[in-house]
Parts: structure tokens; C-alpha cells; sequence
């Protein structure tokens, strides 16, 4: 499998995923009962939070042991795609927060 730095492609996907997250948080924060403005920030917030441990912004770590988490995307069978450094998926949490909740 061929690895390749294509920070574009690398970029959209990760909006992909990030939209995924918002989906599956809000889903279960509705089945939980949350609805309107809490449904909204409780969504943002966790995925957020999720998404800032994917993109290894704070220390991760059990029983001595680090964890630096590094972000990467199959395409098909042939290559794997990242930026070459941490994600940043963080990023793009408020805006697809926006598109998701129609704001």
C-alpha cells in the first residue's frame, strides 16, 4: 500500500468524518431525550472533544504510557492519505455543526 501527503483529499476527509461524528453524537444525544439549543452545544461540545483527542491536542496517557494518536485514511486498497502531521479535525467542528444543524 502506497502512502501519499495529499492535504486537499486529506482535508475533505476529514470533514467526512467530522460530519459522521456530529450524526452518530446527535443521534444518541435525541435518543437520550436532548432536544433544541441543549441538543445543539452538547453536540458541538463532545464532538469537538472527540475530535480534539483524534487530533492529539492534549496528553493521552494511562499508567506511564503515552498515546499520540496520527490520522489516516485508506483510499480503496492502493494508498493511504494523510497531511504529513497531526490531523485537525477541530477545525471543521463548527461549521459542519452549522450545515448539520441548519444554522
Amino acid at each position: 500500500m502506497e502512502e501519499s501527503v495529499d492535504i486537499e483529499r486529506f482535508e475533505q476527509l476529514q470533514q467526512v468524518l467530522v460530519r459522521e461524528l456530529i450524526e452518530q453524537i446527535r443521534l444518541k444525544l435525541l435518543q437520550a431525550g436532548l432536544s433544541g439549543d441543549q441538543l445543539r452545544e452538547t453536540t458541538g461540545e463532545i464532538a469537538f472533544s472527540v475530535a480534539s483527542t483524534i487530533d492529539d491536542n492534549s496528553l493521552i496517557e494511562s499508567d506511564g504510557l503515552e498515546a499520540h494518536p496520527f490520522l489516516a485514511f485508506a483510499d480503496g486498497r492502493e494508498r493511504i492519505i494523510h497531511c504529513g502531521e497531526n490531523s485537525f479535525m477541530h477545525e471543521f467542528v463548527a461549521s459542519v455543526m452549522n450545515q448539520a444543524f441548519g444554522k
